[in-house]
């Protein structure tokens, strides 16, 4: 990816000036994932920033997903280039609808937050979880009953791989939403010796056809040691560079073009970056510290559970 090397290099050079981290989620356009300093997962790509002596991170993703990072390095300037990539997902649910719908559930269920969600949403959950552990989440909390927010397909994953008793927000990721059953079955008749690997993200008739069912950083496992020369990929189109990276062997073919696509996601070129670490104060992140500490507690909660 050598198509604007002049402003990659400007973009260098301030990071280098700030001390800066350059962290940029797998479902980015190509051209940002090529010349980060990191990829990944949104969690995983703000654990890493924070182990790190950097003095400002340069987070290229959504909102939440920068306000997950000021979250666990509070002392640290957390930039993002777009400050209008939101999710629709994460706003699909605020504190004032969780709090209200606490009330009604009562102490016998545990809030289980998917960190696809807003700081002020997590600061009201019981404990956070990713994609790759919701059902280790779920297996871990002291109740039997659960309370998913705010996405129902993974909840209604969860569900169906725990003996817990799971209901759910109706919140969904449009793009994994929009995924059809009939969709994926046109494309396994077409390319029958293509295993499917979709997100959890994707409806529970789509995850019920698919041969891997694993978040972003579960594909990126499962393309290092699969014999498969294809794959039918049920994820936003951005997670072709990863897995290209990851084993360029195999041919990747996204299920449907149309559908797995974040508008978000796509917002930001280089020239957003350039632009936002020529004027950081004007893209800041920041997180009001009594959200945050509450928000932290629901993540550290589920980094303190054993991974075996």
């Amino acid at each position: 990816m050598d198509q604007h090397p002049e402003l990659v290099a400007e973009i260098k050079d301030l990071l280098a000036r700030h001390n800066g981290i350059w962290l940029a989620h797998n479902y980015q356009n190509e051209e940002i994932q090529a010349h980060a300093d990191l990829t990944g997962d949104s969690l995983g790509l703000s654990l890493a920033a924070a182990r790190t002596d950097a003095d400002l991170i340069l987070f290229c993703g959504v909102h939440f997903m920068a306000e997950s990072a000021a979250i666990l390095s509070p002392h640290k300037r957390v930039i993002l280039p777009r400050p209008d990539a939101g999710c629709p997902m994460a706003d699909m649910i605020d504190a004032r609808q969780l709090i209200a719908k606490k009330a009604e559930l009562g102490p016998s269920a545990t809030v289980v937050t998917y960190v696809n969600s807003t700081a002020a949403v997590k600061a009201e959950s019981d404990i956070c979880c990713t994609s790759a552990n919701a059902g280790r989440v779920a297996d871990f909390v002291d109740t039997d009953e659960i309370f998913f927010v705010p996405d129902q397909n993974l909840a209604q994953w969860v569900a169906a791989h725990t003996h817990k008793r799971v209901t759910w927000w109706d919140g969904f990721c449009p793009a994994h939403h929009l995924l059809t059953a009939e969709r994926v079955r046109e494309m396994k008749e077409r390319y029958p010796d293509a295993p499917v690997v979709v997100h959890p993200e994707c409806r529970p008739e789509v995850t019920a056809l698919a041969d891997v069912v694993a978040s972003t950083s579960g594909m990126l496992d499962w393309v290092k040691t699969t014999d498969a020369r294809r794959a039918l990929i049920g994820t936003e189109k951005g997670m072709l560079w990863p897995l290209r990276q990851a084993n360029p062997q195999i041919e990747y073919i996204v299920i449907d073009e149309n559908a797995l696509v974040c508008e978000d996601m796509k917002k930001t070129t280089l020239a957003d970056v350039k632009h936002a670490l020529e004027h950081p104060d004007d893209y800041t992140i920041t997180v009001p510290e009594a959200i945050r500490v509450r928000a932290k507690t629901s993540l550290d909660r589920m980094l303190a559970i054993p991974r075996s």
